[in-house]
C-alpha cells in the first residue's frame, strides 16, 4: 500500500533535491517560476533510464505485480509520486488495464491529481512509461483544488478535449478508452498511440487533451498546464505568459 506516511518517510531520507519556486496568479492559472529548472535541464544525466535504473532512496513501494512507486528526485511540487512500469515500456504506448489497476490502487489511498504525458510532444521528459500524482489542492493560491476544474466541469475549455465524470475508480480504464476515441486517438501496432495527448484524473472526473506540439512562446507545457498550473524558468518566460495569457498558451499547443 502506498500511504502518505510512507511517502513522507522516503522524502525525509535526504535524496530529494526540491526545486524552489515563487508563484504568480494570472487569470485562473498559477504560474510558478522555477529558475533551477534551467540548471537541471543542463545537468549531465548519468542514468539513461532513471526510472528503471533508479536511485534506491527514491523507492516508495511496489504497486501490484507490474508497477512500483518512486518519488521525483527534483520535485517542483511536494510529494510528487511516479508510478512506473516494471517492464521497459515506452511512454508512447497507450495505458492498459494493468496501468489503471495500479493507479486505482494508489488513488484509493490518496485523493490526489493523477496525470500522464503521452509522448515528448505532450511534455514527457522520460522514455519509460509512468503515471504521476501530486497532492491536492494543487495550488493553494486559488479557490479550486484544481484551478481549472470549474472550466473542465462546465466544458468551457477553448480547445479540443474530452471529459467524463467518474462514479468509481474501477471504471477509469473504460472511460479513458472512450475519451481517446472521442479525440480521434487510436492504437497503432504494439498499442502505440496514434497522436500525443495529456491525461488528467481525479477520483471524480477524467480529461484527455490531444496535443500538436510541446511548446508555446518557448515554454514547455505538460498535463498540469491543463489543470491550471504552469512552470517557467525565469522572469522573461513569466512575462511572456502574462502578455500572451495562459489560456492562449494552451490553445497554441492543442487542436481547435
Amino acid at each position: 500500500m502506498i500511504s502518505r506516511s510512507r511517502i513522507r518517510q522516503v522524502a525525509a531520507g535526504g535524496a530529494l533535491e526540491p526545486i524552489v519556486t515563487r508563484g504568480a496568479v494570472i487569470d485562473e492559472f498559477v504560474v510558478r517560476v522555477a529558475s533551477a529548472l534551467a540548471a537541471k535541464a543542463k545537468a549531465p544525466k548519468p542514468r539513461p533510464d532513471p526510472l528503471g535504473d533508479y536511485e534506491p532512496e527514491l523507492y516508495v513501494g511496489d504497486v501490484g505485480p507490474g508497477h512500483y512507486a518512486l518519488l521525483n528526485k527534483y520535485p517542483v511540487l511536494p510529494d510528487h509520486l511516479l508510478i512506473v512500469t516494471r517492464a521497459a515500456e515506452a511512454q508512447e504506448r497507450l495505458l492498459n488495464a494493468g496501468d489503471f489497476a495500479a493507479l486505482e490502487s494508489v488513488m484509493g489511498e490518496l485523493d490526489w491529481l493523477a496525470f500522464y504525458n503521452g509522448g515528448r510532444e505532450a511534455g514527457a521528459s522520460q522514455g519509460r512509461k509512468h503515471l504521476q500524482l501530486v497532492p491536492l489542492p494543487l495550488a493553494p493560491e486559488t479557490d479550486s483544488a484544481v484551478p481549472l476544474e470549474p472550466r473542465i466541469m462546465s466544458g468551457a475549455l477553448p480547445f479540443l478535449h474530452a471529459f467524463a465524470p467518474l462514479a468509481d475508480l474501477g471504471e477509469m480504464h473504460a472511460r479513458y478508452r472512450e475519451l481517446l476515441a472521442r479525440c480521434g486517438i487510436t492504437a497503432l501496432a504494439e498499442e502505440k498511440q496514434s497522436a500525443p495527448y495529456n491525461l488528467l484524473a481525479t477520483r471524480r472526473w477524467m480529461l484527455v487533451v490531444p496535443r500538436r506540439r510541446e511548446r508555446a512562446e518557448g515554454i514547455s507545457i505538460n498535463a498540469l498546464g491543463f489543470a491550471g498550473s504552469l512552470f517557467v524558468r525565469n522572469d522573461d518566460e513569466l512575462e511572456r505568459v502574462r502578455r500572451a495569457r495562459p489560456m492562449n498558451i494552451l490553445r497554441m499547443v492543442t487542436l481547435q
